[in-house]
């Protein structure tokens, strides 16, 4: 219980130079509790003046809360303070590290994990490139084995989903980045005993980092409020573009002076150095974490998701909701576009444009950190939005619209296009435009279903991950017996496919509790 906030007031009334009200407010953790007057030492000028005091004693007794209170003539020094020095008294009391919000140190190592996972998953881009020249593999065999990840990475998404829901995001995401580590520092030995064992190690690489994407949804549902998710998880997903730019940027060096096989140990190796920081820092839940500032305790409690753990998966309910069905349809439509581009540009790069292996990454590089620099962007709009009570369907639509219609607008200029660099211009813009989608059908999991939403993820991201299964598949087998333009129309059709499915279908509300 608090009793009121004591204040000495002067008697009379003093000049008009700035002071400092000395107030005091005391919890009754005892049975008496009394008043004692507060001093601020400073080496600043000081006077004595005359102040009526008010002395309160509380005291408990049958029951009942008693207080005797006393006013009494005393000269109390008053110490003169400019107004900004009392301000900032807070401030200088902790270190920033103490008081940087813990939800953020979460967001921060997921994106440090993502940014590890595309390191790992598109070294293989660049790498191909002598690989294939060391074993003679043609272009459906790079087609194969580009796409033999994401069979690992189709099986882990409704389990990752399941898993992460059911036993915690922690676990779930530190085996995750541990598992595709070890895979990727296997790739070159594989690749030394023969294609299978080749399609074998990528494939396992795929299952780490299946799980990742469901198992991050799900500890973000539970640590970032709905007023920060645009911008957590923009935040989270340009760690997966800068990854790709930190992959893409170094692999041809690392090649050019070590050989191929030293992007995987190397980009392998660093995935040992995050999960020390993960076992030390992180947490499921807040409710988990006993070092957690009451402050953020107190914001994060009223967040929407169920303190319950999930026990039993509403499978009917779930795929009864359209709103669902449009999140499954649209990933699809989205990551067939996305992963052409990821595992396909550098060879683009290097048949279309001539340019050579060093040349070819470092080009790579540049749509992908527009991408990282654009979602973050996306986010803050977004959330920007929401904060000034658009409502979250509108907000949703609006940014994800953006990332489909964008990437099929530049797609289509791809085939008007002759010089090289205006082509590399078209594919940045392109992939530019789509990272807004990271503030439309990305962050939608967590607004319809927070409970379920790594399960949600898992659902809508295996139509995704079979989209890149597929795509990337078939646009070895297009450019077989075609062009890249055909490559560029499919792609472009199902973008406007998922612009419809979107807008007709989504939601920004929670439909399933």
């Amino acid at each position: 219980m608090l009793l009121p906030s004591f204040s000495l007031t002067p008697k009379p009334p003093s000049t008009s130079s700035s002071t400092i009200t000395l107030s005091r407010r005391n919890h009754l953790n005892h049975s008496t509790s009394s008043f004692s007057s507060l001093l601020f030492p400073s080496h600043n000028s000081h006077t004595r003046r005359s102040y009526r005091v008010f002395r309160f004693t509380a005291r408990k007794g049958g029951g009942k809360l008693w207080a005797d209170v006393k006013s009494e003539d005393e000269d109390v020094v008053v110490i003169e303070k400019s107004r900004d020095v009392l301000d900032n008294v807070d401030a200088t009391t902790s270190a920033w590290w103490e008081v940087f919000p813990k939800r953020w140190v979460i967001v921060i190592l997921c994106f440090s994990a993502f940014l590890l996972c595309n390191m790992d998953r598109v070294n293989m881009s660049i790498a191909i490139l002598p690989m294939s020249a060391e074993y003679n593999w043609n272009p459906s065999t790079v087609g194969l084995i580009q796409s033999s990840f994401f069979w690992g990475y189709l099986l882990t998404q409704i389990a990752g989903g399941i898993w992460a829901d059911t036993v915690g995001g922690k676990q779930v995401l530190g085996f995750a980045v541990v598992w595709w580590s070890i895979a990727t520092i296997l790739t070159p030995v594989a690749a030394k005993l023969g294609l299978p064992f080749l399609l074998v190690a990528r494939a396992l690489m795929g299952i780490g980092e299946g799980v990742a994407m469901p198992a991050m949804n799900n500890i973000l549902s539970k640590w970032v409020p709905v007023a920060e998710r645009s911008r957590s998880l923009a935040l989270v997903y340009s760690g997966m573009y800068l990854g790709s730019v930190t992959g893409l940027a170094f692999s041809p060096f690392l090649i050019h002076q070590y050989g191929w096989p030293s992007v995987f140990y190397s980009f392998g190796s660093l995935g040992t150095v995050w999960f020390s920081l993960w076992l030390s820092k992180a947490h499921s839940s807040p409710l988990e974490d006993p070092e957690l500032r009451p402050e953020e305790r107190k914001l994060l409690a009223n967040n929407s998701y169920s303190k319950e753990p999930v026990k039993a998966i509403p499978w009917r309910l779930i795929l009864s909701k359209p709103p669902v069905w449009a999140l499954i349809v649209s990933h699809f439509c989205h990551n067939w576009g996305t992963f052409i581009l990821l595992t396909w540009m550098p060879t683009y790069y290097n048949q279309v444009l001539k340019f050579n292996l060093t040349e070819s990454g470092l080009f790579c590089v540049l749509p992908w950190f527009t991408m990282a620099l654009s979602a973050n962007l996306g986010g803050w709009i977004a959330d920007t939005l929401v904060s000034k009570g658009v409502s979250v369907t509108t907000v949703r639509k609006i940014m994800q619209t953006i990332g489909f219609l964008g990437p099929a607008f530049f797609l289509t200029q791809l085939s008007h296009i002759n010089s090289p660099v205006m082509a590399v211009l078209c594919m940045t813009c392109s992939q530019g435009t789509d990272a807004f989608s990271q503030s439309g059908l990305y962050s939608n999991h967590q607004d319809i279903a927070p409970r379920y939403s790594g399960i949600l993820l898992g659902l809508s991201n295996t139509a995704g991950v079979l989209a890149g299964v597929l795509g990337t598949a078939a646009t070895g087998y297009i450019l077989q017996h075609g062009s890249w333009d055909d490559v560029f129309k499919v792609s472009v059709g199902l973008y406007l496919v998922g612009t419809v499915v979107w807008n007709l279908f989504s939601t920004g509300e929670k439909i399933i509790e």
